[in-house]
């Protein structure tokens, strides 16, 4: 019905895959996700039930029109041209098979005010005895030319707490009975994190096996049968 679903962080864990490697994966609670409104291009879809005191009258209204039980997280998704969407109906995660590339949209962790050297990896300056620039800034911009400091400088300040895509996560398990999603690979954010799913939108990194092996398959008869020829 849709390539996208909502979902919460719920930790880190390590699986085996098909050829017996431990794999390192990020456990997921996707969905169910109702359909709360649906719109020309958008769908609005909820997820994790919440008591309505905790929202506001205009958001209450929008899932009691719709019928649905409040929801702590709300988000307007693009809508699939063809499909039909119906209020109250859900997305699940088994809309996603194993093996199939997702991207996972999330905020970081916010680290607060940090300096240069741990927000943008600075090398330092002498750790030596009598030097005064351990750790500092240094010359940000000369008294001439150009005199003034660019703009986009990397300087201390806040670090972390931004949207942030990781694009191409494998599908490693999907568990349609506890509402699971297991990608490999770590995703932004703490536990208890909420996060956007999507099937990945750079269909290059969407590989199908089997279209892979077919074409496999067919190089190598033409390879077989340029080397008959070439025996003739």
């Amino acid at each position: 019905m849709s390539n996208y679903i909502l979902g919460k962080k719920i930790g880190m864990t390590q699986i085996y895959d098909e050829s017996g490697k431990l794999t390192p994966v990020t456990v997921i609670e996707a969905g169910p996700c109702p359909i709360v409104a649906i719109k020309d291009r958008n769908i609005q879809i909820g997820f994790d039930e919440v008591k309505e005191k905790y929202l506001t009258k205009p958001v209450l209204g929008i899932y009691k029109k719709a019928g649905v039980t409040p929801r702590r997280m709300l988000k307007e998704v693009p809508r699939l041209s063809g499909q039909e969407y119906t209020l109250g109906g859900e997305l699940k995660v088994d809309m996603f098979t194993f093996g199939e590339k997702v991207d996972v949209i999330g905020v970081s962790i916010g680290k607060g005010f940090q300096g240069g050297m741990k927000r943008w990896h600075w090398q330092g300056g002498p750790k030596t005895h009598g030097s005064t620039s351990h750790r500092r800034v240094g010359s940000i911009g000369s008294s001439t030319t150009p005199g003034r400091v660019f703009r986009g400088h990397h300087m201390p300040g806040h670090m972390g707490n931004d949207k942030v895509t990781v694009f191409g996560l494998k599908v490693a398990k999907v568990d349609s009975v506890n509402n699971l999603l297991a990608v490999k690979g770590a995703v932004p954010g703490p536990k208890n994190n909420y996060l956007v799913i999507r099937k990945t939108t750079k269909h290059k990194r969407q590989v199908i096996k089997p279209i892979i092996a077919e074409q496999k398959a067919e190089a190598g008869k033409k390879d077989a049968k340029k080397q008959a020829a070439a025996k003739k």
